[in-house]
Order: structure tokens, then sequence, then C-alpha cells
């Protein structure tokens, strides 16, 4: 017996060692840890840092263009002058050579193009390509903000969903603790006869024990859908224990802003009304650009290209130009004009219906985003009229379980109002903690929508 014990202890110490056990948090650390590892968060993130990259591309289209083309090829060797039979000079009747594409031996042929060009004038696309990159990294900020919020009621979701499950499990573990000892306690009466104990009271108390056992296993898997949710919203370790601070669910406080001020800070802070304001401006530059697309560029640089082919003469006559022996370098100041009569207009009414659509939806958030907030609001304040009532329904109906179950163990009251006792305890504190689940979410739904958070 002594070894089994020492046994069960090394196990235990084993085990222990290899749980970590970490502090209890409450709701602000379980959702700081969901916001920092939310990946659809981060990959939100990524795209705004794209959309910087775009604008900083958009915001260097001025600067100065190197293009650079060389390479290394082959071609025919040539010896002698511009006349035949290897004459440089010219006297009397002489005959330029015509063997060009006589193709006996060949030497290297290496080429260089460079160009240098600074774009002077273009008439508006630069400025406004980055007026609209600088509207859509405001876009990408929005999406990052919507998606804390989602993030944030996920959480909520998860963590008084757990509460609430965890408070319902211990109510019907109670009220099961209950039924059975009552039960014992008629089976004894029925066996030796005692008391005005009844049959029926036997099947009334066994029928009520049975509903608790199954309520409670409900709650049961709840509870563990709901940690598991917390888990994988926060990423924790399998390995660490995970406690929750708050020993039971409570109301949250209530708000104490009105509706009016409600929705006029959700007109201001909510990150779709700064998505839909970016999107305005990122559209009508965009108009913008499309119409310079029309206009031509100005630009100033330098051209220059080389060649070299060690095995061809060279010819320095300023009248004949050989590609394959050449130096030729030149300041340009140039325009460059590329226009389409017919795709021109209709990029141009594309982007105007783009910014239409974009005011339709402006139109219909500045309207829609108040309804969710007076939705909101007005869900609250019902929910919160209904906690309060619930409230005093359990903790009547505790006093009426209490004194007809004490009733029903001295023998004054039948089993079946006993168990209509219990029943009407468990519905109003079962409903009760449902109604501060939904009044919890509502407040943190109201917090989303407008804008607080």
């Amino acid at each position: 017996m002594k070894r089994i014990a020492v046994l069960l202890s090394a196990l235990w110490l084993l085990f222990a060692s290899m749980t970590t056990v970490a502090e209890p948090l409450d709701f602000d650390q379980v959702l700081e840890r969901a916001l920092d590892v939310d990946q659809r968060i981060i990959e939100r993130e990524h795209y705004v840092v794209a959309a910087r990259a775009r604008k900083d591309e958009v915001s260097g289209s001025d600067d100065l263009l190197i293009s650079l083309n060389t390479f290394v090829g082959l071609t025919p060797r040539i010896e002698g002058g511009f006349y035949g039979e290897n004459g440089e000079s010219c006297t009397g009747s002489c005959v330029p050579r015509d063997d060009n594409r006589d193709f006996d031996e060949v030497t290297p042929w290496f080429n260089l193009q460079l160009s240098l060009i600074k774009p002077l004038y273009t008439f508006g696309k630069i400025e406004n390509y980055e007026k609209a990159a600088t509207g859509n990294i405001a876009l990408k900020q929005g999406d990052v903000a919507v998606q804390r919020g989602k993030t944030t009621l996920d959480v909520s979701k998860a963590y008084y969903g757990y509460l609430a499950a965890r408070d319902t499990r211990k109510l019907m573990r109670d009220v099961s603790n209950r039924l059975q000892s009552a039960t014992e306690l008629v089976e004894g009466w029925l066996e030796e006869g005692s008391g005005d104990a009844k049959q029926s009271d036997l099947y009334a108390l066994k029928a009520g024990h049975a509903l608790a056992k199954g309520y409670f296993a409900k709650a049961n898997a709840l509870e563990k859908v709901a940690m598991t949710g917390l888990r994988t919203l926060t990423q924790w370790p399998v390995a660490e224990s995970f406690e929750l601070i708050e020993r039971r669910i409570r109301p949250l406080p209530k708000p104490a802003l009105l509706l009016p001020e409600l929705q006029q800070q959700a007109l201001e802070h909510r990150p779709e009304m700064k998505q839909v304001e970016a999107g305005l401006l990122a559209r009508k530059a965009l108009i913008e650009a499309k119409r310079s697309e029309g206009k031509p560029n100005i630009y100033a640089g330098i051209i220059a290209g080389a060649a070299f082919s060690p095995g061809r003469d060279q010819l320095d006559n300023p009248h004949v130009y050989d590609p394959f022996n050449y130096e030729a370098a030149t300041p340009v100041l140039g325009l460059q004009w590329s226009f389409s009569y017919g795709a021109q207009p209709a990029r141009v009414a594309q982007a105007q219906a783009e910014l239409d659509a974009t005011l339709s939806i402006a139109a219909f958030a500045r309207q829609g985003i108040p309804f969710q907030v007076a939705e909101s609001y007005y869900q609250v304040q019902g929910y919160s009229e209904m906690v309060a009532s619930l409230e005093m329904a359990a903790r009547e109906s505790r006093r009426w379980m209490i004194a007809s179950y004490a009733d029903f163990e001295a023998g004054l009251e039948t089993a079946d109002k006993a168990v209509t006792a219990l029943q009407a305890y468990v519905l109003a504190y079962s409903q009760y903690l449902q109604a501060v689940y939904e009044y919890n979410m509502q407040v943190k739904t109201l917090s989303v929508v407008s804008g607080e958070s």
C-alpha cells in the first residue's frame, strides 16, 4: 500500500511538472492576447504594408529612371575599306563593296544601350495616383480595425459563454445532488412505510433528477466548447492551464452615453466610415488620374549607346553608321504621348461609375450605422431590465425552493410541490444566466458598433 502511495505521488509530481500553471486572466487580458495573435488581423496588417509599398512605388515614379541594356553577340569579320578590293580611297570609277552577306569568319560584338530619364511634368498622373494610393492605405487600415472588432466579439462570445455555461453546470450539479438526496429519502420512507410519501413522489423526484442530469451534460459540453474557443482564439499552449479570474458571470456596467451621442460617436469613429471617406478620396483621385492618362509626359535625360566589334575595321565617315562599331550620347528633352480614342474615355467612365458606387455605399453607411447603434442600444436597455427582473425571480424562487425542500424533509410538504419549487428556481436562474450572457454580448456589440473599441 505504501508503494502504491509513493508511485501515485511520483506520477502526480510528474504530471504537475509537465503542466505549467498560468496566472488567471480577466477579459481584457484574454482580449489583448487574442488581438496580438489573431492571424486574420496579422493578414490584414500585411495588406497595409503592401499598400504603403504601392504608394512608395507611385511616389517614386517621378524619380530618375535608368534603363540599361548590354549584350555580347557575333558578327561577320570585315577588313578593308568602303570600296571593293579593300580600297580605302577612290579615284575615278569606284564600286562600293557588296560582300555584306559573305560569312567566312565571325568576331564578337559588344553592345551597350543606356538612358537616364527624368519626368518633368505628367499633367497630374503621379500626384493623383499618389492620392489614390494614400486612400488605399486608409482602406486597408480600416480592414484591420474592422477585424479587431470582429475578434473582440468572438472573444466576448467565448468568454461570457464559458462563464454562463460553467454557472449553469454548477446549478445543475447542485440541483441534481438535491434531487438525489430527496430520492434516497423518499425511497427510505417507502421501504420503512413511514411518512406520507407516495410512489408518485418518487417518480416525480426521479424524473426531475434525470432532467437535471441531462441539462448538466449539455452545460458541461457548452463549457468545454467555450473553453476550447478561448484557447483557440488566444493560441494558448495545450500544456498550460487556462483559468479566468471571474468566478461567476456578472452583468457589465451599463453604457453611460445616450443613443444620439453613441450614434454621433459611431459616425465619427467607426472604421467603416473612415473607409468610406478614404474610398471617396481615392476614387476621385483615380478619376483625375485616368483623365491625365490622355495627356502626354514631358521628360529630360541622357540617351547613350556604344558598340564594339574587334574583328571589324571601322569607318570614321560621319555619314556612315555602323551598328557594330559606334559611340553616341546626347541629352534629350522629349514628349511621350499614348492616347486611345476608344479606350481612354471608357477608363474614365469606369472610374466614375466606381465613384458613384462608393457614394451609394457612403449614403447607406450614414443611414445603416446609426440603425446598428440604435438596434444594439435598445437591446442593451431591454436585456438590462430583463436581467434585473430575472435576478429577483431567481432570488425569490431560491427562497421558495429552500423552504419547500425543508418542509419536504420534515414531512410537511409533498414531493411534487418541492419539485415544482425546484423547477421554478432552475428555470429562473438558468434564464437569468442566459440573460446576463445576452446582455453582456449586447454591451460589447454596442461598444463595437458605436466605435468605442
